[in-house]
């Protein structure tokens, strides 16, 4: 606002000026606090500091006659410093495309006491299109890839009926050495955010992911005598869409995330009930 009230001051001085002494033109840049003060015999202009000099003061006062005829005008710029808003000044468009939201995290707790641990990675959105309103808030819809990782406690082991595709857990053979059994799901994402600007670099983002989980595998590794066994099954019976809640802080860039998986990985009757009820983890550029 300040620089519109400079406008106004130096415009006015300027033609008043003119009309007494052509010679008489004082330019202040980028002044601090602009005060017009109006007076039925004339106009007083002050100005407070200027952009390198805080102390600067200078004063202008405009005789009237009684035949002078005064308009004035004002035009200001509103922003509205109220909670969780963020100026927006450097962002100017609306709609973006966006890429962000590499992430990594482990599984805080699933539904499967025989599941060891959990490893979830993956892009949020390595495609976006985003809706900024300038004023702290940000939506976007996305398309991005997940990854989802099981391991089963030793004894057990995943095994699956190659006939009725169904996927059970059973234990190793005795005397192996090196086990792992592990289910991995793949899926791609569709997430709808929503972001709120909480200052500077700092923002909370809130929104839900469906996800298209398009191929599934159970891998099972050991070792007897020597001899390495990896086995591994295709086309298991995974549910084609799940959905996860997603929840973020982030500064700068970095951020703590939070995800619930309420949905079952395999279908009704196909496997062990498992799914990764919360992941907790890290993410960059979100």
């Amino acid at each position: 606002m300040n620089k519109y009230l400079f406008i106004f001051a130096a415009t006015l001085a300027v033609a008043q000026a003119q009309a007494v002494n052509p010679d008489t033109v004082t330019v202040i840049q980028q002044p601090n606090q602009v005060v017009i003060t109006e007076t039925p015999t004339g106009t007083l202009v002050k100005v407070i500091g200027s952009k390198d000099n805080d102390e600067y003061n200078y004063t202008y006062t405009v005789q009237h006659s009684a035949n002078d005829t005064i308009h004035t005008s004002q035009t200001a710029d509103w922003d509205l410093n109220l909670p969780f808003h963020r100026s927006s000044r450097k962002e100017k468009t609306h709609w973006t495309m966006e890429t962000k939201g590499i992430y990594f995290g482990a599984g805080l707790t699933t539904s499967n006491d025989l599941v060891n641990n959990s490893f979830n990675w993956g892009i949020l959105n390595i495609a976006s299109i985003n809706y900024n309103t300038l004023h702290g808030q940000h939506f976007s819809l996305g398309v991005g890839y997940d990854s989802k990782r099981f391991s089963l406690k030793r004894p057990n082991c995943f095994v699956m009926d190659e006939s009725t595709k169904v996927v059970y857990t059973d234990v190793y053979p005795e005397n192996v050495a090196k086990r792992s059994s592990i289910l991995n799901v793949r899926a791609i994402q569709f997430p709808l955010l929503f972001q709120q600007d909480l200052g500077k670099d700092f923002h909370i983002v809130l929104g839900a992911s469906m996800n298209w989980n398009v191929y599934a595998k159970c891998n099972t590794h050991y070792k007897i005598n020597s001899v390495d066994y990896d086995i591994t099954y295709h086309n298991i019976k995974q549910n084609k869409l799940t959905f996860d809640a997603i929840g973020a802080f982030s500064l700068d860039g970095l951020a703590i995330y939070c995800r619930f998986s309420p949905n079952e990985v395999f279908k009704k009757g196909f496997g062990p009930e498992i799914k990764n009820t919360w992941t907790l983890g890290v993410a960059i550029s979100l």
